[in-house]
């Protein structure tokens, strides 16, 4: 049996990912042992991944090899398994290969078997997956929020931020977020509710900081010029926790604040935090998360595009701020 899959022919130069992978056919492999084959019926699409594809060797994985296939988070059914505990029709996800058929280690990948009655199965990439893993430990450990705090969140209407404004408001807090253009933004207030949005494409942002006021929590998926101006509207004591750095990945910089001092004069704590670091909480996180997504407490809109072949113009989107939520490429059954 054949399997197609997206290949990394070059390193890609900023968002040009067309001229970077390719998709290519090949048969696939006997199993070997301790490995399962997954179906896949649907993509994560997930701007950390963007790191995976530079030759950095000091981030947080080291970079994929040129020439292998493009890894990420799948969602699918095991069609053939020589690992314990697996079986056929399995509902799983794991990281997996941009492809119509993922082999993974079942350990490596830390593939795991999911409830297949959730009747939405695309949940389990969104607020009961690492996106909403990552969104719950962000601003109740890492941001350690208190209820009737500030929180601020950066890159408000993103998969991950989506999620973090809404827990924070759920946790008691003022939740505001920072998005990209008025459509963004409106959503974000009259459709979650949140105390208010900050629109960066603007030419006020400071002036839409100040209205805000001071930020006890600041919940950064951006880093770059955008920290600075957070950095001098803390306040005392307060928390930055750092869950990415978008203004980086394609744009080959390192975020150096130039507000640094304000770490200092303000007693500020910034601390990143990764999933991998709180894998093993993740039954926990997800029993809370899902008594809120079923009482309809926690939502999530999804972007969906359809067919492995379009998968590049997806994960575009999430560079170039074209998408509200989670970006998911479905496949054909």
């Amino acid at each position: 049996m054949d399997n197609r899959f997206w290949r990394i022919a070059r390193r890609p130069e900023g968002t040009d990912f067309a001229a970077a992978l390719e998709l290519v056919e090949a048969p696939l492999a006997p199993l070997g042992a301790g490995e399962v084959r997954i179906r896949n019926t649907h993509l994560s699409m997930d701007a950390g991944t963007r790191m995976w594809l530079s030759d950095r060797e000091d981030g947080y994985q080291p970079p994929l090899p040129v020439g292998g296939a493009m890894t990420g988070l799948v969602l699918g059914e095991v069609i053939e398994s020589r690992a314990e505990g697996f079986a056929v029709g399995d509902l799983v996800r794991a990281f997996g290969q941009w492809a119509d058929f993922s082999t993974v280690d079942a350990v490596m990948s830390g593939a795991v078997l999911l409830d297949s009655t959730v009747a939405d199965r695309r949940a389990w990439f969104g607020p009961l997956g690492m996106n909403g893993w990552t969104a719950l430990w962000g601003i109740e450990q890492t941001g350690a929020a208190k209820p009737g705090e500030r929180v601020l969140v950066s890159a408000a209407a993103g998969a991950t931020g989506i999620l973090a404004v809404q827990i924070a408001k759920l946790l008691g807090c003022e939740a505001w977020g920072i998005a990209g253009g008025a459509a963004k933004c409106a959503y974000l207030k009259d459709e979650l509710g949140i105390a208010g949005a900050i629109d960066y494409k603007a030419n006020n942002v400071a002036a839409q900081l100040d209205a805000a006021g001071g930020v006890d929590v600041y919940f950064d998926n951006v880093g770059g010029p955008l920290l600075d101006q957070v950095l001098t509207r803390m306040n005392h004591y307060g928390r930055i926790a750092v869950c990415g750095l978008l203004a980086d990945y394609t744009a080959g910089t390192r975020t150096a604040p130039r507000e640094f001092d304000q770490v200092l004069m303000r007693r500020l704590r910034i601390e990143g935090f990764f999933s991998p670091d709180f894998m093993h909480e993740g039954p926990a996180l997800t029993r809370r998360l899902r008594e809120w997504t079923e009482a309809g407490a926690l939502v999530m809109p999804y972007d969906v595009t359809q067919g492995l072949e379009n998968t590049l113009g997806a994960y575009a989107k999430l560079f170039t701020g074209g998408n509200i939520g989670k970006v998911i490429v479905e496949l054909e059954a």
